[in-house]
């Protein structure tokens, strides 16, 4: 942590700031614990998160848990990103507890992150702890990259997705889905 704190200090002192200045004397230390936790996702563990939160359930239907928060740092520019995960799978023969999707799309967006990544991160991750029929994860988010810099576009999203399984290879699970994530109730 004083490694970080003294990177910090040198960094204000780059952009021409006194960090001996009432205002910036805890900047090193609240900027050093703020990226430790904006960056924790590195060590979390997808099994330590989802634990024994895997049930065997006869459940043959999509479960979807929709806008899903997240907020990740781009790691192009390391300024944020934030928007909602729009995750599904069908099951076969096994589930997850509700609560344990939105800890796997911590354990991949509190790291330094493209989004396109992100979301096949997370797709994979809920493939691999429940062997499913399929998995859908859509990310919709706003990039700070593109908002305060560069070419300055507040108002646009960047939409990816990552299908798996019945989600790639069946149109009517793959509409389903979308119509889920894009239909009335939002």
């Amino acid at each position: 942590m004083v490694e970080f704190e003294t990177l910090v200090r040198r960094e204000l002192e780059l952009i021409g700031e006194d960090p001996n200045r009432e205002g910036l004397l805890k900047t090193p230390e609240r900027v050093a614990k703020a990226m430790s936790w904006l960056t924790r996702g590195y060590d979390m563990d997808v099994a330590e998160v989802v634990g024994d939160a895997v049930f065997e359930e006869q459940h043959e239907s999509m479960v979807m848990v929709r806008d899903i928060e997240l907020y990740s740092m781009c790691e192009h520019h390391m300024l944020p990103f934030f928007g909602k995960a729009h995750i599904a799978y069908i099951p076969q023969g096994r589930i997850v507890g509700l609560s344990k999707l939105p800890r796997i799309v911590e354990v991949f967006s509190r790291r330094l992150q493209v989004q396109e990544r992100l979301t096949e991160q997370i797709a994979q991750a809920i493939h691999d702890v429940l062997k499913p029929e399929g998995v859908g994860v859509v990310i919709e988010c706003e990039h700070l990259c593109m908002m305060m810099r560069g070419v300055e576009k507040q108002n646009s999203r960047t939409i990816t997705s990552a299908l798996k399984g019945s989600f790639r290879n069946e149109p009517a699970t793959r509409d389903e889905f979308l119509r889920l994530v894009y239909g009335s109730g939002r």
